[in-house]
C-alpha cells in the first residue's frame, strides 16, 4: 500500500482507490438486526479437531513515510503484557536505496529480541533494474538474477545487524502498482521458477492487494515456482468474505504457510477508537483465521490515527480488538473446531496449545447474550475471561468456573471476550501425552539434532513438521519436576552441566537432577523448563529464528526464546 495518498479524501486519488473501493461494497456483510435472546444454541470446541498453526499477528513500520517506532511504542507493539499489543510479527520495507537501510534496524531488532519474527516487502527494484510499459513500469527481465541478489544483499545487511529476516517478498502488491512496479502472474512466477531458489530467507509472493487467486494461481499450477515459495501473502483490501477461503492452496500448499500480511479494516477515515465501529477489527480477524484459514494477520501502519497503536502510543480499541488474538493466541498455538456462529452476531474461535484452551467470542449485537461453552476432553477447572467494550479496553474479569468441560457466560452487547483455561494441575502438563515444544520467538520446535537415535545428540530448534525427533513425552521424577522423553530414541533431556550456556543433549535416562525439569507457567498459556541441578532454563541460544540453533541453558528471563508453548500431537 501506500503512504498518504489513500488517507484522506485529497484530490488525484487513482481511479482504483482503496478507500472508495471499501466504501462500495468490500465491508463485511450488515448483519439482519434480531431480537434479544438468551443462549438458544451453544459452542462446541474440540481441541482434537485441529486446523493450521498460528504463526502470529503483527503490522509494518516504516520510517521514510512515518516516523520510527519510539523505544516505549517497541515494548508496547512487541510486549505481550498488561498494556501491550501482543504482536509477534514485524513487517519492513525493503528500500531499493540501500542508504535507507539502516533506518529501520533499530525497531527490527528489539522486535527480534521480543520474540518477534520480521519480514520485509519491496515496493521497488533500485532504479537501473526498470523499465516503462504501457501500465506503468516494471522490472526488466534481463534484470531478474540482479533482483534476487539485491534481495540477498538486504537480507544479509539485516542480519550482520542483528536481524534475522523470516521471510523477504518478491513485491508488495503487484497488481496495485500505479505508483510502484507492476507485475504480472507469468513473470512472478517465472522470477520464482528461475531465481527464488537462489534467495537466502523464505520466500513470500504475490501479496495481492485483493487476495485475486489469478495472480497465485499460475504459481501453484508450476512445480517448480511453487517449489521455491514459502509463504502465500495476501492483502484484504476490498475482499469479499467469501473469497477468503483458497481451496487451490489447500490442495497445492502442503509445507507453505499462509500469511495476511496487510489490510486496514474498515477504513483509513474513521478514529481507530469510534466504537462500535472498532470490533469490526476483531470480526476481520475471525474471519481471516476461520474462513481464510490464515496463520498471520498483519495490519498496515502499527501506529496511526486509524490503527492498533494511536498517535500518543497508547492502544486503541482497534488494536484492543487485535490484542485479544495477539496477546493469547501465541506463535506456535493451533486453531481447533469450535461452533463459529451459535447465533447471529455472535463470532467464535478456539485455540490450543498444549492443554491449554483459548476462546475468542464476538457479540456485534446491542444487547448481552448468554452463551453456554463445552470443551471436549478438557481438565481445565476454570476459564479467566479478558473484555473489551464500549468502557473497558482488554480489562481482565472474575474467573469462570467449569464443571466437566462445560461453562455459562454472558457475553456484553458489542464486545469482544477472551477465555484462557486454567488447568486443575498446577504444573500444566500430562503424562502419557506427546507434545511439541514450539519456542514462541520464532514458531519452532524443539528437535533432536538430525534425528539422531544416539546418546549425546543435541537439542535444536527446527522448523515444525510431522518428525517424532520433535514429539516429547513428560515422564514424572516427584514433586514438579519431570524427565523429558524424546519419542523417536527413548532418551531423555540432560543439561551437559550447571554452566549458563551449556548444551541440552538426549542421554539415557538415570532420573539424574540434570534430568529434570520444572515447568514454569508464563504469560499465553506457554512454559519455560527449569532444570533442577542448574536452576537455568531452556533457552534458544542468543534468541534466533534460525533452523537449526541449538538449545542451551540460561538464567530464567522469561524472554520468548525461553516460553514454549505445549502442542499435543
Amino acid at each position: 500500500m501506500k503512504s498518504r495518498r489513500n488517507e484522506s479524501t485529497a484530490a488525484g486519488a487513482k481511479s482504483l482507490n482503496r478507500r472508495s473501493l471499501l466504501a462500495t461494497g468490500a465491508a463485511l456483510p450488515v448483519l439482519a438486526v434480531a431480537t434479544p435472546a438468551s443462549a438458544q444454541s451453544g459452542v462446541t470446541v474440540d481441541p482434537a479437531a485441529t486446523r493450521q498453526t498460528i504463526q502470529g499477528f503483527g503490522g509494518m513500520n516504516h520510517t521514510v513515510w512515518i516516523s520510527d517506532l519510539t523505544a516505549a511504542q517497541r515494548d508496547t507493539a512487541f510486549g505481550d503484557g498488561p498494556g501491550q499489543l501482543g504482536f509477534s510479527i514485524l513487517r519492513m520495507p525493503v528500500y531499493e536505496d540501500p542508504s535507507r537501510w539502516s533506518g529501520e534496524v533499530a525497531t527490527a531488532r528489539r522486535a527480534i529480541e521480543l520474540g518477534a519474527k520480521v519480514i520485509a516487502s519491496p515496493w521497488n527494484p533500485p532504479a537501473h533494474m526498470v523499465e516503462d510499459f504501457s501500465e506503468g513500469r516494471r522490472l526488466r527481465h534481463d534484470m531478474y538474477g540482479a533482483y534476487a541478489r539485491h534481495l540477498n544483499d538486504f537480507t544479509a545487511y539485516m542480519a550482520d545487524e542483528g536481524v534475522d529476516l523470516y521471510g523477504i517478498s518478491v513485491q508488495n502488491e503487484p497488481d496495485y502498482a500505479h505508483d510502484w512496479t507492476w507485475w504480472t502472474a507469468d513473470e512472478l512466477t517465472r522470477f520464482l521458477r528461475d531465481h527464488a531458489g537462489s534467495l537466502t530467507t523464505r520466500v513470500i509472493a504475490p501479496e495481492s492487494f485483493q487476495y485475486r487467486k489469478n495472480l497465485s494461481d499460475p504459481i501453484l499450477n508450476d512445480s517448480a515456482a511453487s517449489a521455491n515459495l514459502d509463504i502465500l501473502g495476501a492483502h484484504l483490501y476490498g475482499t469479499q468474505p467469501a473469497d477468503f477461503p483458497y481451496p487451490l492452496f489447500q490442495q497445492r500448499g502442503q509445507g507453505k504457510e499462509l500469511w495476511m500480511t496487510e489490510v486496514y479494516y474498515p477504513n483509513s477515515s474513521d478514529d481507530a477508537d469510534l466504537w462500535p465501529q472498532a470490533l469490526d477489527v476483531g470480526e476481520h480477524v475471525h474471519r481471516a483465521m476461520v474462513d481464510g484459514q490464515f496463520q498471520a494477520y498483519l495490519w498496515w501502519y502499527i501506529r496511526r490515527y486509524y490503527g492498533p497503536m494511536r498517535e500518543d502510543g497508547q492502544i486503541s480499541k482497534r488494536g484492543a480488538n487485535m490484542a485479544h488474538f495477539s496477546r493469547f493466541v501465541r506463535p506456535g498455538h493451533v486453531r481447533v473446531e469450535a461452533t463459529a456462529r451459535p447465533q447471529s452476531g455472535v463470532f467464535v474461535s478456539a485455540y490450543r496449545s498444549g492443554s491449554e484452551v483459548v476462546i475468542v467470542a464476538i457479540n456485534k449485537n446491542r444487547w448481552s447474550v448468554d452463551l453456554s461453552f463445552t470443551m471436549r476432553d478438557t481438565t481445565a477447572s476454570r476459564v479467566e475471561p479478558w473484555v473489551t467494550d464500549a468502557d473497558r479496553s482488554l480489562e481482565p474479569l472474575s474467573a469462570i468456573g467449569v464443571s466437566n468441560g462445560s461453562f455459562t457466560t454472558q457475553l456484553p452487547g458489542r464486545s469482544i471476550t477472551t477465555f484462557v483455561t486454567d488447568q486443575n494441575d498446577d504444573d500444566g502438563v500430562q503424562t502419557g501425552v506427546f507434545y511439541r515444544l514450539v519456542a514462541q520467538h520464532s514458531g519452532k520446535a524443539a528437535d533432536i539434532d538430525s534425528r539422531s537415535t544416539a546418546a549425546g545428540a543435541r537439542l535444536i530448534q527446527w522448523s515444525v513438521n510431522s518428525g517424532t525427533n520433535q514429539q516429547f513425552e513428560f515422564v514424572a521424577s516427584g514433586g514438579e519436576y519431570y524427565r523429558v522423553k524424546a519419542r523417536h530414541s527413548g532418551l531423555v533431556l540432560e543439561a551437559a552441566d550447571s554452566a549458563s550456556g551449556s548444551d541440552i543433549t538426549q542421554q539415557p535416562d538415570t532420573d539424574a537432577t540434570s534430568q529434570q525439569w520444572r515447568p514454569v507457567r508464563q504469560a499465553g498459556g506457554t512454559f519455560s523448563f527449569v532444570n533442577r541441578r542448574s536452576g537455568l532454563a531452556m533457552d534458544v541460544w542468543e534468541v534466533s529464528t534460525a533452523d537449526g540453533a541449538r538449545i542451551s541453558q540460561w538464567a530464567p528471563s522469561g524472554g520468548d526464546n525461553q516460553r514454549f508453548a505445549l502442542q499435543g500431537v
